[in-house]
């Protein structure tokens, strides 16, 4: 991949990323006015627009260890994302075919921070400060 590939990728993906927070504000405000609802909206809403912010962090990281530390933090968020979705779901708040769309682009964000921190770890110039 070449370093305009790796420059398209992160915009496409900071974009993306972006239109799952907006989406995530959208169905908070479609979420009944329920004590339950609003506490568990408010957690997805800032789990979500956390993996916005991360992801922005990480792109402007000034090492590869600030970058994989970042995207640490995207990948965390993206799956707590996913957890409170679920609680919405099995808590009977809303159902699975509300979040179905949500529920997939917070994992497919989480595989693709995944793999994107694994390729950082593996390169020779990683040099990760324990």
């Amino acid at each position: 991949m070449t370093d305009s590939d790796r420059i398209e990728f992160a915009e496409m993906f900071k974009n993306r990323i972006k239109k799952f927070v907006v989406d995530n504000i959208n169905f908070f405000k479609t979420l009944p006015k329920t004590e339950e609802a609003k506490i568990i909206g408010r957690q997805l809403l800032r789990s979500s627009s956390s993996v916005g912010a991360n992801y922005r962090a990480a792109c402007r990281a000034r090492s590869q260890a600030e970058f994989h530390s970042k995207l640490s933090i995207v990948v965390e968020e993206a799956g707590e994302s996913v957890f409170w979705m679920e609680v919405l779901i099995e808590a009977k708040i809303v159902k699975q075919a509300d979040l179905a769309i949500l529920i997939d682009e917070a994992n497919q964000i989480l595989k693709i921070a995944s793999a994107s921190r694994k390729t950082v770890s593996k390169s020779k110039d990683f040099q990760f400060n324990r």
